[in-house]
């Protein structure tokens, strides 16, 4: 018997959000903003309002403003938005346990074992979106599938506040017409190799002998194959099971551009001081880093690299970022730097190749030790307890 999965996703969620805690804004076309001060003056969302005039998210707000001079804009309270995402997974947890979030405004749910008590899939996502209008104000879209990455694509496929359901009998005449990039995981690098293959549709995919799109796009290319074809079969974990990170991220755009090597410096020293702060805070050692630069121009380049250990050691870090950082740099100012730690191992089962005439051992163990204390530090008194002297009086924060 096939499964019942649902993916929930809330309509414009950070405006939707805003527009429940403040109900004339619901009148009016509306938009919620990063803060110009700081230099995140981009659209994070907009209502069925601002969107009518071709507002978009990510755009800059003077863009939008052009587009809609009438735009009240809206400086985010992302409290409030835990809140709600709280909220809705209590309400979706009223079905089911196994509940997996998806981001802040994303979740899957399987309604297999549900189904005797709720009705059938379309049943509880009606039902779910009809109690997310009246308890919460929002609206939501729903897939309703038999597979997680197919019940992404349903709740993708109409909006707002809609439920499609995709079955096995449909999945031809409903899916495979759709554009390749309708499917999970399927990016711009992803679609630019498809389309020089001749694939532009789910269809096309599913058709292409996936020995061929392994041979392309090595082992995305069998699991992108298996998606278009209906035949994924990752289960929803539970609510209450423990998640652990695939990868971790942190990313700082800066109050002003960095011109300056030390400027620089001191830039990736911010990030790499959160990243780290991220690592530890998940228990868990990287082993590979990946470095993303944007431009003045919102031009962005990244490189990766491997490291030698399984390491969440700021130094360490900083320095391979550094080098990586060195391979790009051209002159252009730099607005904002992304690091990225992937190949996660948990910090108790994490390796080094050990040599007894390695010294930097001992100095690894010094450096982890002090990095515990002031971790301890910050989470005892905050985070501004103890600051590194490269640090003290930067105006990029």
């Amino acid at each position: 018997m096939d499964r019942t999965v649902l993916h929930c996703d809330c309509n414009a969620f950070f405006a939707s959000c805003e527009c429940a805690r403040d109900p004339s804004l619901k009148n009016v076309p509306m938009a919620v903003c990063g803060d110009p001060d700081k230099r995140h003056g981009i659209i994070l969302a907009k209502n069925e309002l601002a969107k009518a005039f071709d507002v978009r998210t990510a755009e800059t707000l003077w863009q939008a403003k052009k587009k809609c001079p009438a735009l009240v804009l809206v400086r985010p309270h992302y409290d409030l938005y835990a809140d709600y995402s709280h909220r809705c997974n209590a309400i979706y947890r009223d079905y089911t346990d196994l509940v997996e979030p998806f981001g802040i405004d994303e979740s899957w749910l399987d309604v297999t074992n549900s189904r005797l008590l709720f009705g059938d899939g379309k049943t509880i996502a009606d039902t779910i979106r009809a109690r997310f209008r009246e308890e919460l104000g929002l609206t939501c879209s729903i897939g309703v599938a038999f597979n997680k990455s197919l019940a992404k694509l349903g709740s993708d496929y109409k909006k707002p506040d809609a439920t499609t359901v995709i079955t096995r009998e449909n999945l031809r005449s409903l899916v495979w017409p759709l554009p390749v990039e309708r499917l999970l995981y399927v990016g711009r690098s992803t679609v630019k190799v498809l389309k020089s293959m001749g694939i532009g549709t789910i269809g096309e995919l599913a058709q292409t002998p996936p020995s061929l799109l392994t041979r392309k796009l090595g082992k995305a290319g069998a699991m992108l194959s298996a998606y278009a074809r209906g035949e994924e079969t990752e289960p929803v974990a539970s609510a209450y099971a423990e998640h652990n990170p695939k990868s971790v991220s942190c990313g700082m755009t800066f109050r002003h551009d960095l011109l300056t090597r030390a400027q620089l410096r001191t830039g990736l020293l911010l990030v790499c001081e959160e990243f780290v702060a991220r690592l530890r805070y998940y228990h868990v050692k990287c082993t590979q880093i990946a470095l993303t630069v944007k431009y003045d121009d919102f031009f962005s380049e990244s490189k990766q690299a491997a490291l030698d250990h399984a390491t969440n050691l700021r130094r360490e870090i900083f320095d391979r970022a550094l080098a990586l950082a060195e391979q790009m740099l051209n002159g252009k100012p730099v607005r904002s730097l992304t690091v990225s730690g992937s190949k996660l191992m948990p910090e108790t089962s994490s390796y080094a190749q050990l040599s007894m005439f390695d010294e930097d051992l001992g100095r690894r163990d010094k450096l982890s030790r002090a990095e515990d204390a002031l971790a301890d530090i910050r989470e005892k008194y905050g985070k501004q307890a103890v600051k590194l002297g490269a640090l003290m009086d930067t105006d990029l924060e």
